[in-house]
């Protein structure tokens, strides 16, 4: 036995070569499995300080959003000062919000996001919901818009003052979900390239806008900001769908809980690092669209096909074309971001018995999570086929805020019913209630001051999760299971994948 355990942490296969298939109860220990645990839970090894921490706040919440939400966020306001202020408002709550799962996140050290402080706070059935919601709604939809305007920007230089064609919008869309998924379901690693190349594009272009904007504030164009409050539209349905638009670019925010393992000190470098960046985005955010008032009104803004390439045309021309390269870079880098940690989620749910096994599977070969990856590009493109950009981000906030405000009021139950688990770093108890009050508003306004079938329809939705969990997850109905294990074990021949569990042990 001894010999055998030297053998198998050296990584050494003890079968015979002999051409004969030999089965073994014991898992092979090779190199994979390290780089498998790599994926299903970031390297123990890897050591961030506090300006690695805030660079990485800045990147994974920058993307899509600043070049597509500045239209959407103005409709609904009217005005470019309450456009701005509604900027800065998302960026404030964003923050608060950061700071209470940075709490949840010290407290509850279990990979999934919202999953396990759910599970935790109030029991399987909302753990389960989250997930069926993010499985099926919140994360192919995010993926699926960012994609739409990776689209929209790499074919507006080719269609000049109009709209290009939805149909080339949406192939193009297509496109690009597949060759994500193709890349991030054959290799971590060339999707890790990737992604650090796409990000440092990202921050080329938000530079050149920021620059060129101060520049021309500097020259004095500031016609577009007098009266800036006049006219504006003040509603409690506008103002929530204006912040729905706005936090959608600021969406990244609940996923900074995920470095504490990774940072030095992090029970101080978490915090401050969520302190600094998520303001230092929202002063990038705020100064672009600065940017973009100092060459466009109101009007001219609302009727842009893409804001930055209009911003690139007015201002840099004749090398006004590196803006809507740059842009596509930046969205494709995001939409490549979301399908990197796709795995994550499905891996926990999957572990728990809440979602079909299959889907928390690993390639044996390629070490990627292929089976969540590939299942979260059909249904993006499923939701490329009706849906557009506004309509798809109003509708993924709806759904994605009532998660995040039952979240945050779990912290507020665990302070009452889980006095025993440490807190390392705790908030203020009147942050959790600011943020929750603010998530039930903004779940609740659009319903009660602009009601929409869309909006029963995405609840219902949600509660029809409730009829999966009570067939196949409470009483785990026999013939169900008769079904989906021959259907798991064909997938597994097909796609060469196995229970993560088998991998990392």
């Amino acid at each position: 036995m001894g010999e055998e355990n030297v053998r198998k942490r050296k990584g050494k296969d003890t079968r015979e070569e002999d051409g004969q298939s030999v089965q073994s109860n014991e898992p092979q220990t090779t190199n994979l499995q390290k780089q498998a645990i790599f994926f299903i839970s970031l390297p123990q090894c890897a050591r961030v300080g506090l300006i690695s921490g805030i660079c990485m706040i800045v990147g994974t919440i920058i993307g899509s959003g600043i070049f597509i939400s500045p239209k959407s966020v103005l409709a609904n306001v009217g005005t470019v000062g309450a456009c701005l202020t509604i900027w800065a408002a998302c960026g404030v709550l964003a923050t608060l919000g950061a700071l209470c799962f940075a709490e949840l996140g010290t407290m509850i050290t279990k990979s999934g996001g919202e999953y396990p402080y759910l599970m935790e706070a109030f029991g399987p059935i909302p753990a389960y919901l989250f997930s069926w919601t993010s499985l099926l709604v919140t994360k192919p939809s995010s993926f699926a818009i960012i994609c739409l305007s990776f689209a929209e920007y790499a074919s507006a230089p080719f269609y000049p003052g109009c709209d290009p064609p939805q149909v080339v919008i949406k192939c193009l869309a297509a496109a690009a979900i597949v060759v994500i998924t193709i890349v991030n379901s054959l290799s971590v690693k060339l999707g890790s390239y990737l992604q650090n190349f796409l990000t440092a594009t990202k921050m080329i272009i938000v530079t050149v806008i920021i620059v060129s904007g101060i520049v021309l504030l500097a020259q004095g164009k500031t016609d577009n900001f007098k009266d800036s409050f006049k006219d504006s539209k003040v509603s409690v349905s506008s103002i929530s769908l204006a912040f729905y638009n706005g936090l959608w670019a600021y969406d990244g925010w609940n996923q900074l809980n995920y470095i504490t393992e990774e940072l030095k000190n992090p029970y101080r470098n978490l915090p401050l690092s969520i302190i600094i960046g998520i303001p230092l985005v929202t002063v990038c955010y705020v100064l672009m669209n600065i940017s973009y008032f100092t060459v466009m009104t109101s009007t001219e803004l609302l009727q842009s096909q893409a804001v930055a390439v209009t911003f690139g045309d007015r201002v840099l021309y004749p090398a006004s074309w590196i803006v809507p390269l740059f842009v596509a870079f930046s969205t494709i880098g995001s939409a490549n971001g979301t399908c990197f940690t796709a795995g994550r989620l499905v891996y926990v749910a999957g572990r728990e018995g809440h979602m079909l096994k299959v889907l928390s599977y690993i390639s044996v070969k390629r070490l990627t999570p292929a089976p969540a990856i590939i299942f979260y590009g059909i249904i993006a493109i499923i939701y490329i086929i009706p849906g557009d950009i506004e309509t798809l981000i109003n509708y993924f906030s709806f759904a994605v805020w009532i998660f995040y405000g039952l979240t945050v009021f779990a912290l507020i139950v665990m302070r009452f019913t889980r006095k025993e688990l440490k807190r390392p770093i705790r908030v203020p108890i009147v942050i959790p209630v600011i943020v929750t009050l603010v998530s039930l508003l903004l779940v609740l306004a659009p319903i009660i001051s602009a009601p929409e079938l869309p909006y029963l329809y995405c609840v219902l939705f949600i509660l029809s999760g409730l009829v999966f969990y009570v067939l196949f997850v409470h009483f785990k109905f026999h013939w169900a299971q008769k079904i989906s294990k021959p259907v798991t074990m064909h997938l597994q021949m097909l796609m060469e994948v196995v229970p993560a569990e088998q991998v990392a042990e």
